[in-house]
């Protein structure tokens, strides 16, 4: 078990775990039934806190922030001697997670998305694993909600007898999402991106040799070019160049945890 704390790549802490470690933190505070927010950032998520200070504090404020991409794990090695040998893939920690609470009977609840997904998602998860417990799921409203929408979504989830939410809002909705949501539910909150497309096999996932390489955001840019060209083409040479300035220290990021929000974002 690999758990190392947290590392600033760009002004984001990222922390050093492998799957083992990330899942026992997670499911320790769904039995202990405290709040707690996971998410696992690619290269996208961790520009989204170096460019903007407000994102950085919410990241910098959740409880466990995985290395899911390449990049992201070879920064943590390259700036902090990390050796990590994988990085935290969100698809593939949602399994590991569905997998220990179907052993250990911690039911979960699938918010995001939605509702054709989502029961694509259910059924399958349900074959994977027989005895996981779904107490619920909810479709995105794709919009801002009101704090009387926030009161009711947050009394259905605790209703539903949960105690781990899964959030698929994509980047960076539903890192927002963890961060205004944690102590609310007070249960994990793991925000796994387009987890929920790829478990429900409506997005087909990069193959592995791709994803190995680093290169599943090409794969995914075939796939959607008109929603990605402008996030790839900019923010990926930048990563590049910020983390090169980093590691010839160029560029200091670490103590600065950003700013903090005067006011909900309220995504839903």
């Amino acid at each position: 078990m690999i758990r190392r704390g947290k590392r600033d790549i760009l002004g984001v802490m990222v922390d050093v775990v492998d799957y083992e470690s990330a899942v026992d933190q997670i499911l320790r505070a769904a039995k202990e039934r405290r709040g707690f927010a996971a998410t696992a950032l690619a290269v996208h998520g961790v520009m989204t806190g170096a460019l903007d200070p407000e994102q950085r504090f919410r990241l910098n404020e959740l409880d466990l922030v995985v290395p899911d991409g390449q990049p992201v794990r070879w920064a943590l090695n390259l700036l902090h001697s990390a050796q990590l040998t994988d990085r935290v893939y969100g698809p593939t920690l949602m399994l590991a997670l569905c997998e220990r609470c179907a052993s250990d009977g911690i039911p979960i609840y699938l918010y995001g998305s939605n509702e054709t997904v989502l029961a694509r998602l259910r059924e399958r998860l349900q074959q994977r694993f027989p005895t996981l417990k779904i107490a619920g799921s909810q479709p995105s409203r794709f919009r801002r909600i009101t704090p009387e929408e926030k009161s009711e979504i947050v009394r259905a989830i605790r209703r539903s007898g949960a105690q781990v939410v899964f959030a698929g809002l994509g980047c960076p909705r539903q890192e927002v999402w963890a961060y205004e949501f944690r102590d609310a539910l007070s249960m994990p909150v793991v925000a796994v991106g387009a987890a929920f497309d790829f478990h429900a096999g409506t997005v087909p996932q990069a193959p592995a040799g791709l994803q190995n390489a680093g290169l599943e955001w090409a794969y995914r840019l075939v796939q959607e070019p008109k929603r990605l060209w402008r996030r790839y083409a900019f923010l990926n040479p930048l990563y590049m160049a910020m983390v090169t300035a980093q590691g010839m220290g160029l560029k200091r990021s670490s103590g600065n945890p950003g700013t903090r929000p005067d006011h909900e974002m309220n995504y839903g």
